[in-house]
């Protein structure tokens, strides 16, 4: 089973964490179903960027995003090549690292 290592965030989880994850499931998913409240305003409908994640290692084991994921995520704050949106982002069968952006481009959060 693949892990997830998501690294240190001092809000989201500032001793970092590491997760076992089925195959299939989104980085965004399983972040949520183990406690790492990362933002996702649109409801996982590929319509914010408030998921972005860096993928920082197993990037190449993802399915490729499509147009629209790419044309969201050109509006993301901190692109990088190893970008992605969390919500459209499907764990394959290699770990991943992920760094989880300072900032997003949402002007409301619920958290405060």
């Amino acid at each position: 089973m693949p892990q997830i290592i998501f690294l240190p965030h001092d809000d989201l989880c500032p001793d970092g964490k590491v997760i076992d994850v089925e195959p299939g499931v989104t980085i965004c998913d399983a972040a949520l179903a183990n406690g790492i409240e990362i933002e996702h305003a649109c409801e996982k409908s590929c319509a914010c960027t408030t998921c972005h994640v860096l993928v920082r290692e197993g990037f190449e084991s993802l399915d490729e995003s499509d147009e629209l994921e790419d044309d969201m995520l050109d509006k993301a704050w901190g692109l990088e090549p190893e970008s992605r949106l969390s919500c459209q982002a499907c764990v394959g069968n290699e770990d991943l690292v992920v760094e989880l952006p300072r900032y997003t481009i949402n002007q409301v959060s619920e958290r405060h």
